[in-house]
């Protein structure tokens, strides 16, 4: 969703580690995208392992858009491949600010591998209001809440 919001969006430089991400923004002609490559993930097109995150780090990126697997009561921002987490960590890492997209599905269940903590993220994009608790944390954090169509 967030790459065909980009397809009208002039002099972008994207770098991305996911192949569908790239075919989506090839359409558009003023948007150059750089592919960290790296081991093929079949199942969403994903690019994850060493070379991928040697590839991100040679980067400094204004804004970076990752997602999650899971995102717990305590802000932890998790996911379920090991290879995933280092490459989100790496890009958080190689970020001025930080946008995490995570839909409520996200909020209920859990993961075994943690790439951060939601303090570490600059703005949470979601499609429903976080639980009274996390939003709290948020506030303490600093880190801004966009409830899409809210």
């Amino acid at each position: 969703a967030v790459a065909h919001e980009l397809l009208h969006h002039h002099d972008l430089m994207v770098v991305t580690n996911n192949i569908n991400v790239a075919n989506i923004l090839a359409a558009n002609p003023d948007c150059r995208v750089v592919v960290a490559g790296g081991q093929l993930r079949r199942s969403d097109g994903g690019l994850v392992g060493t070379l991928t995150r040697q590839a991100i780090s040679q980067f400094k990126v204004d804004l970076a858009v990752i997602g999650c697997s899971a995102l717990d009561e305590e802000g932890d921002i998790l996911d379920f491949d090991i290879q995933e987490v280092s490459v989100s960590q790496t890009i958080i890492r190689q970020s001025r600010r930080v946008f995490l997209v995570a839909d409520q599905s996200k909020f209920s269940r859990t993961a075994p591998a943690r790439i951060g903590s939601l303090a570490e993220i600059d703005t949470l994009y979601t499609d429903q209001p976080l639980s009274e608790n996390l939003t709290q944390r948020c506030r303490d954090w600093g880190v801004r809440i966009v409830v899409a169509g809210a």
